[in-house]
């Protein structure tokens, strides 16, 4: 799921829509964009409501989810279209880079050392996970429906399936890579990116949910969480210690500091990228030539040092409150891309695609229960397999916004293993399906 929760593809759809698809009834993104914000708002005042009704309501589900779910709806009802509108593209470039910086300029480095080795386990389960998941899933659906592998040459089954592995171990970069690779042919391809969305969102929204109940799962496995609330407590006790009304000069800095930062890191991106694609072209199996790639370090690394400067005084203006703004807009476009409809053109590869996430969640689930890891390691872990650096700091954010970094970080160790891990994973696929 792209270099978050959507592919690359799904990101280019977004920007060149496809003329074969069915128009929705609202085109013109000024409008979308204020139907997101509708429903955004709409949650977020009811969420805070003290009506009986709200108040049950989102005790059983989590505002956050609400805000990814509504969108889809609007989405599946044919209104709004996240393949013909921008939005996602947007977001994803410029209101997620920034919402990054804004979010690590009260990073405490020594405070994420501190969480320990589960957060790295739980990573490499969830890559694990979709290695072997999805040879899996090819092998019981060969068993169930048999005619799955009739197809051979760029169109096989088994080609597609390496874009997801790709997308769902490092994000869209790494699924471009897989589909010219293993030669996938397009119509395949665009299958499995149908595949990709519903499947890794649908894993999304149970990962949201659970960080609504994290303290109760944590509570029941017996997870030590001491660190994770260490490391929450001792940021909100300076985002306490240094908080005013901020002034619209300070809101402006906020601003001026997001959006700088951001515009640099396009800069860099845009220089470094095509460099590297050209004077070393092997580095693209490390999704060194990806712009999302630089984009995403250099915004991410950049707010870090910018947080061991006076300029971390800021979050004391709302600068973590701006970025998860910021952020919410990203989710209500993540949540606008998920047509659920989608599932019946493809039934079957939305089967597959299900077996082959349920393995990959039952991997995480068994090895977090072993290991008594909390539900946090565990859902920020796979998300930074099968989202990537758009969405794994929105599930950590979902439990608290100091921990929105530590998604982030896992996330940019999924480029670096996310092109290998994705390769393998299609010879295992080749090898079951027989190599047509």
């Amino acid at each position: 799921m792209f270099e978050s929760v959507l592919p690359v593809a799904s990101s280019l759809l977004a920007a060149a829509p496809n003329p074969d698809a069915p128009q929705p009834v609202f085109t013109n993104d000024a409008v979308v964009l204020g139907i997101l914000m509708v429903i955004l708002g709409f949650v977020f005042k009811t969420s805070h409501s003290e009506n009986p009704f709200w108040k049950k309501f989102y005790g059983i589900v989590p505002a956050l989810l609400v805000c990814y779910f509504l969108p889809s709806v609007v989405a599946t009802l044919g209104l709004i279209s996240g393949d013909v509108s921008k939005l996602y593209f947007v977001s994803s470039r410029y209101l997620l880079p920034t919402s990054l910086v804004l979010l690590t300029l009260s990073i405490d480095f020594k405070g994420i050392l501190n969480l320990g080795p589960k957060a790295i386990i739980l990573f490499f389960t969830g890559t694990v996970g979709i290695v072997i998941g999805g040879p899996i899933a090819l092998l019981v659906m060969a068993w169930l429906a048999p005619s799955l592998l009739d197809v051979s040459g760029p169109e096989a089954v088994w080609r597609g399936m390496t874009t997801v592995a790709g997308s769902w171990i490092g994000g869209g970069a790494n699924q471009a890579a897989m589909k010219e690779v293993f030669e996938v042919g397009d119509d395949i391809f665009s299958a499995m990116v149908a595949v990709d969305v519903i499947v890794a969102n649908i894993w999304m929204a149970f990962l949201l949910y659970c960080a609504g109940r994290s303290e109760s799962i944590d509570a029941r496995t017996g997870a030590d969480t001491s660190a994770i609330v260490a490391l929450r407590d001792k940021v909100e006790a300076y985002r306490n210690s240094i908080a005013k009304i901020p002034t619209l000069t300070d809101t402006m800095m906020v601003l001026a500091v997001g959006f700088g930062i951001t515009a640099f890191s396009h800069v860099c991106a845009d220089l470094i990228a095509p460099w590297i694609g050209e004077t070393a072209p092997t580095l693209s199996r490390l999704s060194l030539d990806s712009k999302f790639f630089w984009l995403v370090v250099i915004a991410t690394a950049l707010g870090m040092i910018v947080s061991m400067t006076k300029l971390r005084d800021l979050e004391g203006a709302g600068a973590s409150r701006v970025g998860s703004a910021l952020l919410y807009v990203l989710i209500a476009s993540i949540g606008m891309k998920m047509n659920i409809l989608a599932i019946k053109d493809a039934p079957l590869y939305f089967v597959l695609g299900g077996i082959w996430m349920a393995i990959h969640a039952s991997l995480m689930l068994l090895v977090a229960k072993l290991i008594k890891a909390p539900v946090f390691f565990m859902a920020v872990g796979s998300q930074a397999n099968v989202g990537g650096a758009a969405s794994a700091p929105v599930v950590a954010s979902a439990f608290h916004p100091a921990l929105a970094p530590v998604g982030v970080l896992l996330a940019v160790l999924g480029y670096a293993v996310g092109t290998y891990a994705a390769w393998f994973c299609g010879i295992v696929l080749q090898v079951v399906a027989g190599g047509g």
